[in-house]
This record gives structure tokens, sequence and C-alpha cells, in this order.
């Protein structure tokens, strides 16, 4: 009974790390889209932490994956390296950071539901009440606060939303038999040649007109949301477990916005606070019944 408590507890200490680092993707996504093509930072990202990926495993020499294991890598590669990223990008083009920080409210559910079909999970009925009402108060706020222009940006989100979720689950699950730094680290290294043959084919012609704060949203994303992120994210939700620990996602939107508006000076509505804070409560009901 100590262990299952001690692996719970540092489950959710490990889980608020990664949270803490994810929080600052979507405002440096933000910052790079504005002098970078989202296509090329997807792939610039990916093959900047693929490499990094590589230097670990030579140096560290893990056990291999087992062949039943691959096809679950490409799982995680195709949601979280290559989906989330893409999307999230995409939609910043349309969208400002702080309003996709309120979507990230969709990602304990989506998590948690993939949880169940990826990793055999069963919450209880009560979790799933508060989950989905939690989803709904995103989706009401989405649509009472559309903006021109923004719907693309929403769609492109929720894409985001739900293949995040699936690489989160999926990836959650193997790091109970790999570990979830080997997990981030097989993944990115399996989509490392195609990634950096995209990297070269969509590199600008000039880099002069490309900012500082490009620069530095490029750096965060390569090495920290890409990479080091992920290694206390796949531990805590291996841990702690994938539905459990996955409703942390639900604190991201407020440190999110916190970086929004004192990074990118992006007005933060009364509305997405008291959304973002509405859906927090809903995940604090639907920690306690999972």
């Amino acid at each position: 009974m100590a262990r299952v408590t001690y692996q719970a507890r540092a489950g959710w200490l490990s889980g608020m790390m990664g949270i803490v680092i994810f929080s600052g993707s979507l405002p440096a996504t933000r910052l790079a889209v504005m002098d970078f093509d989202p296509v090329f930072l997807t792939v610039a990202r990916a093959a900047i932490a693929g490499c990094l990926a590589l230097a670990i495993l030579l140096v560290s020499k893990p056990v291999r994956p087992q062949k039943s294991q691959w096809t679950s890598l490409l799982v995680v590669a195709g949601g979280v390296v290559v989906g989330f990223p893409l999307l999230t990008a995409l939609a910043l083009e349309h969208i400002s950071s702080a309003r996709s920080i309120v979507f990230i409210g969709l990602l304990p559910l989506a998590t948690a539901i993939f949880g169940m079909l990826r990793g055999g999970e069963r919450p209880r009925p009560v979790f799933w009440l508060f989950s989905v009402l939690g989803s709904v108060l995103v989706a009401g706020f989405a649509a009472i606060g559309s903006e021109p222009g923004a719907l693309s940006g929403d769609l492109y989100m929720l894409g985001a939303v739900i293949v995040c979720g699936l690489g989160y689950a999926e990836g959650g699950k193997l790091s109970r038999h790999l570990g979830g730094w080997q997990v981030i680290c097989w993944a990115l290294v399996i989509s490392l040649v195609p990634m950096v043959i995209l990297c070269g084919a969509t590199l600008p012609d000039s880099t002069d007109a490309i900012g500082l704060s490009a620069w530095l949203g490029l750096g965060y994303v390569s090495l920290f949301s890409m990479l080091i992120g992920f290694f206390f994210w796949y531990r805590g939700l291996a841990l702690g477990g994938i539905a459990t620990v996955g409703q942390l996602q639900l604190l991201q939107p407020f440190m999110g916005l916190m970086l929004a508006s004192m990074i990118l000076a992006e007005p933060v509505s009364w509305a997405m606070i008291v959304v973002t804070l509405a859906v927090v409560l809903c995940v604090a009901g639907a920690k306690k019944f999972a």
C-alpha cells in the first residue's frame, strides 16, 4: 500500500513538472510563427529534438523496443512529434495564444478517453460527468466568443487536442514498460530522417528578417516542449495513471494565460479566466472520482 501511495505521489509530482514546462509551449509557438512558417517550425523543432534524442540514446544505450512496441511509438510520433505541433502552429496563425490555451481544457478528457481505449483504464462514471462538463464549458466559450477568422484556428486546436490526447495516452501506456524518457527519445528518433529532409526543404530563403523572439520560441519548443517536458510527463502518466494524472493538464491554461499576458502582452478577458477556473473545478471533481 505504501509503495502504491509513493508511486501515485511521484506520478503527480513528475506530471506537474511536465505541465509547468508545457505551459510555455503555446506562447513560445506564437512567438515563433510570427516569423517562421508553421510547417518549417514543426519539422525544425522535431529535427532539433530528434538529434538530441539520438545523442541521448547513443550515450545511454537503453534496451531497444520490442517489435510489438514500434507501432505504439509511431502513434506517439504522429501525435506529439508531428500532429500537435503542426496543428497548433497553424492555429496560432489565426488566433491568439491566449485563446488557444483555453482549448487545452479539452486535453484531460481526450487523454482520459484514449487512456481507457488504449491503456485499459476504467474511471468511475462520475469522473466522466466532470470531464464532459469541463469540455462543454470550453466548447461553449469557443462558440460564443468566436471572432472573424477564428473558426479555422479553433478547428485546428480541436484537431490538435485529439491527436495529442492519443499521443499522451499511448506514450503513457508504453512508458510503463520502456520508461518515460526512452519513449519520447525513440519516437523522435524514428521521425528524425523525414523531419531533417523536410526541414531542409522548407528552410527559409533568408533569416535576416527573423527576430530574436522567434529564435527563442523555436529554441524553447525544440528543447523543452518537444523533449525535456516529456521526460517528466510520460513518467507521471506511467506512475500515477493516464486518466488521473492527465487531469493536471487543466492547470496548464492558468499558467499559459499568465505567460501569454506577460510575454506577448495579449489581452486575457474575464471570460477566459472564468471559463478556465470553472474547468479546473471540474478537473478537481474528476480527480476525486478517478
